[in-house]
């Protein structure tokens, strides 16, 4: 006899969480330092409260990181329990890509039935990108999961007519704000839609619902922001990626409308205050955003994609391109990830036939309605957006002006209200990454598995034109998965090409001869699902199979990785501390604050990471943030919290926000002898700063 109170665990559902346990966690232990980046300010963090707070890249809280600290406080939360490795890091985001499995089963049960759940966890587990960007510690997939909760918060309150569960949702949309700013609120067009066709109250009580629920959500999305801003600038650190030392200033600026508009003007370059790789303001102002914006827009609603004309529908903030030591071009770098010549973003993408190619701002493609079918963004999570739109179709087509809207269509219409305005947001931006896709994985795998089923009862009840509905989309998609593949071809082997194109066609084939033979119709129903999952289930698998991308993770073939966990962050852990430079600054140190200043993150993270000390990158990620006036540089100074600085020999002098503090440093620091505290053994990785130059403050 079954225990009272215990429910049976649905078979089907423990082996898809197993799945996803073993596609999000299986190897990450390999991952050295994950995204470095992040690595450093977690680190950071776990050393004060000051850094913890303000999710400071360095234990000094000099500047911090581009992103509000939410996610990285759970970060901190493991490492502090696990210690500070890739694989403590990276494991929240890994479970969280496991819960957001489990949720989507239970959000999709109530309307759409148990079938339907099952397939569309199924569907999310397989789904490419979830899985590339749940190895790794950037922050998507707790979003992601965040933003899920929140939701089976507002379907709970709608459905028990609870208005504190409703606010407790809105509110948790106001936590991911915290966690990733403005693209948490790429969902709040569902939610409102969702809740005034479902929450059943008079009007009058339901706008209140509605109008707390505003402002709570407000309330919780800003709250850190305002707590930061109203800290006199001189206590607190500098907000790194801002323009103007507010957090409100990088919410709306460079983690939003920046994010459409291609990080500004000519010079953007797509990192934060639009400076080039040397740290030199931009060649022309920003755009004003609002103009971009609306410019943006009329090229998509007007133009839409056509080939060749990049020169019409390119976003004019598009990153600059650059010369590796090799000759060859490459991508400037962005505080989410590593863009180096040579580093992971500017590996081979699925231009074409070798894998090759980059068509836009960081390889997604060319702005326009088909962006999302197009080979750079396709194969992360478009597998079956056309089986999601023959979902839609299936699913809203009984809806009559005059006839109540039932459980099945309110919720059909959450997803595509919560698909649409992501679609709408990737096809005309101008800046983001592959990895940000991971915002349509829940309403894709929901409308593919709870519309196929949708699809297949009017297949099985011989609906008219609406029973072929289901060949059709099964065609379409079919024939999609086959484009995305095509382009991968020599490095798949055609064999993958021609057994998928020959079980779709079987497939497709049974369902025309099952119309009249039940038994046989429901054979081609299973079989049909089957074969369209065989391509995201690959393309899931590639992070296992050819290594992760920590910095800039991606789903496919072309994405390989290197030893020990595939391609790790920028500044390559660990592996360039010069011991002799530690030594010297411990020997001649005088307990400042600072151990030492440096131009970026490229030289302070591996120092950050592997002696917990205060090293402080002046300019933040690339050194482009203005965060060293001279002001705060001699005000640093008389408060003896700095003594040493390892800045470039010169290169950058005159240029730059912090030209002035750097060109200071160099007129009145004294310049340290090379063979003092430089070593000569290249073979050792200690030769970190080989072409800068250590300055010490006269005594």
């Amino acid at each position: 006899m079954k225990p009272l109170g215990i429910k049976r665990i649905d078979p089907f559902l423990a082996a898809v969480v197993l799945l996803a346990a073993f596609l999000n966690i299986f190897n990450i232990w390999n991952n050295t330092n994950a995204n470095v980046y992040y690595t450093t300010a977690v680190t950071s963090m776990l050393q004060n409260f000051q850094a913890f707070f303000f999710a400071s890249l360095d234990p000094a809280g000099f500047i911090t990181i581009d992103k509000p600290p939410v996610a990285f406080w759970v970060q901190c939360l493991f490492a502090y329990v696990l210690g500070v490795h890739g694989w403590s890091v990276i494991l929240p985001q890994a479970l969280a890509g496991i819960g957001s499995v489990l949720l989507l089963y239970f959000l999709t049960k109530p309307g759409f039935g148990k079938n339907a759940a099952r397939l569309a966890s199924l569907v999310m587990a397989l789904t490419p990108i979830a899985v590339a960007v749940s190895r790794t510690n950037n922050i998507d997939s707790l979003l992601v999961f965040t933003l899920l909760l929140a939701t089976w918060f507002l379907f709970r309150g709608v459905r028990e007519s609870r208005p504190g569960l409703i606010m407790g949702a809105f509110a948790l949309i106001g936590l991911g704000f915290n966690e990733k700013m403005l693209q948490a609120y790429l969902v709040v067009p569902a939610f409102y839609l969702f809740y005034l066709l479902a929450f059943k109250s008079p009007w009058k009580k339901k706008l209140l619902v509605l109008l707390a629920s505003t402002l709570i959500l407000l309330g919780v999305s800003l709250s850190w922001a305002l707590a930061v801003d109203s800290i006199p600038e001189q206590n607190r650190p500098y907000i790194g990626g801002s323009e103007s030392n507010s957090v409100l200033d990088l919410a709306l600026g460079y983690n939003g409308v920046s994010r459409l508009n291609g990080m500004g003007g000519p010079g953007g370059g797509g990192v934060p205050g639009g400076r080039d790789p040397g740290g030199a303001p931009g060649g022309q102002p920003p755009r004003n955003a609002g103009q971009q914006l609306y410019e943006n827009v009329k090229a998509y609603a007007l133009n839409g994609y056509q080939a060749g004309s990049s020169v019409a529908l390119e976003p004019p903030g598009a990153p600059l391109e650059y010369p590796d030591a090799s000759g060859n071009p490459g991508r400037m770098p962005d505080p989410g990830g590593d863009n180096r010549p040579g580093g992971p973003g500017s590996g081979p993408g699925p231009g074409d036939g070798n894998g090759g190619g980059r068509s836009g701002a960081f390889g997604t493609g060319q702005m326009g309605p088909l962006r999302l079918f197009q080979s750079e963004l396709s194969g992360q999570a478009s597998w079956l957006l056309p089986l999601a739109g023959f979902a839609a179709l299936a699913l809203l087509i009984g809806i009559r002006p005059r006839k109540p809207l039932n459980d099945k269509e309110k919720q059909a219409l959450f997803w595509l209200a919560w698909l649409l305005p992501g679609a709408v947001f990737f096809s005309i931006a101008g800046f983001y990454h592959h990895y940000y896709l991971i915002m349509l994985a829940p309403p894709i795998a929901v409308l593919a598995g709870a519309g196929w089923l949708e699809l297949a009862g009017r297949y099985r009840a011989r609906e008219g034109w609406k029973s072929w509905l289901l060949p059709l989309a099964l065609l379409t998609t079919a024939a999609f998965e086959f484009y995305i593949l095509l382009p991968y071809r020599t490095q798949i082997g055609s064999a993958w090409l021609i057994g998928i194109a020959v079980a779709s066609g079987l497939a497709i084939l049974l369902l025309l001869l099952g119309r009249k033979r039940e038994r046989l119709g429901s054979i081609a129903i299973t079989a049909g699902m089957l074969v369209l999952l065989i391509g995201p289930a690959y393309w899931a698998a590639t992070p296992l199979l050819y290594g992760d991308n920590g910095a800039l993770p991606q789903a496919g073939p072309g994405q390989k990785g290197g030893p020990g966990g595939g391609l790790q962050g920028r500044g390559g852990g660990t592996g360039g501390i010069n011991q002799k430079l530690i030594s010297y600054i411990e020997q001649n140190s005088s307990g400042e604050k600072c151990f030492f200043m440096t131009s970026d993150t490229s030289v302070a993270e591996s120092y950050i990471i592997a002696t917990k000390k205060a090293v402080v990158a002046i300019g933040g990620f690339n050194g482009g943030d203005s965060a060293l006036s001279l002001e705060r540089l001699q005000r640093m100074i008389k408060n003896r919290e700095v003594k040493f600085f390892l800045i470039g020999s010169g290169q950058d002098r005159g240029q730059g926000s912090n030209s002035e503090a750097l060109n200071w440093i160099r007129a009145n620091c004294k310049e340290v002898e090379r063979d003092l505290w430089q070593s000569t053994d290249s073979g050792d990785g200690s030769r970190s700063g080989e072409n800068m130059t250590l300055y010490q403050l006269p005594d």
